[in-house]
């Protein structure tokens, strides 16, 4: 029983990664009905900025956690702005075509920049070193770290989209933009809101996935993305409560599987759960069944 807690505090602290990296997925597909592949990229960005700013820079975590946010939203507006917009009223595969082809223009672009090699992420000092234990149940400070800044700002994310008017803007245009447009909402201001929105929360998974693993790569973010598209496709992929609820779930499992049985089968399970989904309730667990207008 005692590991059985110890794997899910494991499984939570990933899947708060996962599920950050979801939530920008199933925003940009609320808003706009697009699968962003470029979103993962956004996050391993995150993660390369978090790494120079604490290694060239010399900025504690906080303020590199607030500098690859900041970046990250940048990113996230500039490649809605150039490669996105452009294709509003465009077929979807084109869409879909372009995503995938900014996606390996970042990935290599980073390559050529920082190299193809792995780099270990510095030593965590201060508040952030040390554990705590509850019987034979280990609980690091890192752990704590992750899991409380992402309670903060999933938090913050429902008070934006509750309680703001850009977020009651994001509702409007994501049940109609149409209407949304003619009752005076600037769809394109609202629209790069979300991107922004979005690769914020990337690039504080991927400080914080540097946290967890301590090491990053160019190619880093190819699988926790798929993983995180199908976290957002489990919870309900436009819903954002289903977003936080398919991370934390993808995570755990993805424990449990390494804890219990082998830790090869972890990635095949994830992606048997999706497959299942598509059969069995394609909406996902709080998605509900709509006619597509033609």
């Amino acid at each position: 029983m005692e590991q059985l807690f110890q794997q899910i505090i494991n499984g939570i602290s990933l899947g708060s990664i996962y599920a950050l990296i979801a939530l920008g997925y199933t925003m940009v597909y609320g808003i706009i009905k697009l699968i962003n592949f470029a979103h993962s990229d956004i996050y391993m960005l995150g993660a390369f900025i978090g790494y120079f700013s604490m290694t060239t820079l010399k900025l504690g975590f906080i303020p590199s956690l607030f500098l690859s946010m900041l970046f990250c939203t940048i990113i996230g507006v500039v490649i809605e702005k150039v490669a996105y917009k452009p294709l509003r009223n465009a077929t979807r595969i084109a869409v879909l075509i372009t995503a995938i082809g900014v996606s390996l223009f970042i990935e290599y672009t980073t390559m050529a920049i920082a190299g193809a090699g792995v780099r270990a992420y510095p030593q965590m000092t201060g508040f952030l070193t040390g554990a705590y234990r509850l019987g034979s149940v280990n609980i690091t400070v890192h752990q704590i770290v992750i899991v409380s800044i992402t309670i903060i700002l999933m938090v913050s994310l429902q008070f934006i989209v509750k309680k703001t008017r850009i977020g009651k803007a994001m509702r409007a245009v994501s049940l109609d933009r149409d209407a949304a447009e003619l009752m005076g909402i600037n769809v394109d201001t609202t629209i790069s809101f979300t991107f922004a929105l979005g690769s914020a929360l990337a690039g504080a998974a991927g400080i914080l996935v540097g946290l967890y693993y301590n090491s990053i790569n160019p190619l880093m973010g190819m699988l926790p993305g798929i993983k995180a598209f199908v976290a957002a496709v489990f919870g309900g992929i436009g819903i954002i409560p289903g977003a936080m609820i398919g991370g934390y779930f993808i995570g755990i499992v993805e424990v449990l599987v390494s804890g219990y049985s082998n830790s090869l089968y972890r990635d095949g399970v994830v992606f048997a759960i999706l497959i299942l989904v598509l059969i069995i309730k394609p909406t996902g667990l709080l998605g509900k069944n709509s006619r597509e207008k033609v």
